[in-house]
């Protein structure tokens, strides 16, 4: 990559990271899209400093060609806009190419649905996994604090151990941008997590024993990060699946949080709140949960309604008039 070309994305990023408080996986993605950008650019012998409008439509109208979707195409177009609105703040350039081009728009799909009734036979599962008691703690932790609080699976994973301790009726998270919120713990959650923690100091005094560090994290591993990576929960919650008799492919870490969702709803609950707990910047963004009620809603119509199934129920052969 050309020495200009990798400061305009390396700048780019570490300014992301700084000001905004993009995630690692967020970085990692605009990095990803606009090298692929270069790329293509190089091909057409030009570059991020001359590239023009109609270059940038050239390049949209290729990934559109490869097949690729319209959300992954719309994220490269935010990454290169916001690349060039970066270029122009900081007088790399003096205009923004990309500023006026619309996006292909994001099919809105619904999320999976999972009922309470499968939802019970996961948290089940957890309670009956793992090689030994520490797993099994660990495993029913990690699956009653998700459900409970609808945390992303980041968040989860990476708790500090500081952020549980003393029986909290509320849990302080640190969501995406550095932003905090409070969430609501069930008693099915406290009692798991009080369980684990005995577990969690029993191996901070063993480890204190053996001059060992102790680890910070809910969740701790012997990994890079020193925290239970997501791709092994995700892993976990596929075998939980299995032997809940759940189908699987309806099963990942991100469910969990839509089922907690969703199932708020169905009970009543306020959706301002639902946003607040789910740390979504935009109410829109939480509305989808509406939709997957409706649709929900009218399946349980269609299969349970009498009318639904062919016709009217037979009567008894009484005739009824007006006005009876």
């Amino acid at each position: 990559m050309p020495t200009a070309t990798f400061h305009w994305i390396s700048s780019f990023l570490e300014a992301q990271a700084a000001e905004l408080g993009a995630a690692t996986n967020t970085q990692l993605a605009y990095g990803r899209d606009l090298k692929d950008f270069d790329n293509w650019l190089t091909r057409q012998n030009t570059d991020f400093l001359s590239a023009t409008r109609a270059d940038v439509e050239a390049y949209l109208v290729f990934c559109d060609a490869q097949g690729l979707a319209k959300s992954t195409r719309a994220r490269r177009l935010s990454a290169i806009k916001q690349l060039y609105r970066f270029a122009f703040e900081e007088g790399l350039r003096s205009d923004n190419p990309a500023i006026q081009i619309t996006g292909p728009g994001q099919t809105k799909r619904l999320p999976k649905v999972l009922s309470e009734a499968e939802v019970d036979r996961l948290l089940a599962a957890a309670r009956a996994s793992g090689r030994n008691r520490s797993d099994t703690l660990r495993n029913t932790c990690l699956m009653e604090l998700l459900y409970a609080t609808g945390m992303r699976v980041s968040e989860l994973v990476s708790l500090p151990i500081s952020a549980v301790r003393g029986d909290p009726r509320l849990l302080l998270i640190m969501g995406k941008g550095g932003k905090e919120r409070l969430l609501p713990l069930s008693k099915p959650a406290r009692r798991a997590l009080t369980d684990w923690l005995v577990v969690r100091d029993t191996q901070d005094a063993a480890a204190r024993e053996k001059h060992l560090p102790v680890s910070r994290f809910l969740f701790a591993s012997r990994g890079a990060s020193g925290y239970l990576t997501r791709h092994r929960f995700y892993l976990l919650i596929k075998e939980f699946a299995v032997e809940g008799g759940v189908e699987p492919s309806k099963v990942t870490p991100h469910t969990l949080r839509h089922a907690f969702a969703t199932h708020l709803l169905a009970h009543g609950a306020d959706l301002r709140a639902i946003q607040t707990m789910l740390g979504h910047a935009d109410v829109a963004t939480t509305e989808i949960y509406t939709h997957v009620l409706e649709e929900r809603l009218s399946e349980l119509v269609l299969e349970h309604h009498p009318l639904a199934k062919g016709g009217r129920r037979k009567s008894s052969g009484k005739t009824s008039s007006d006005g009876q």
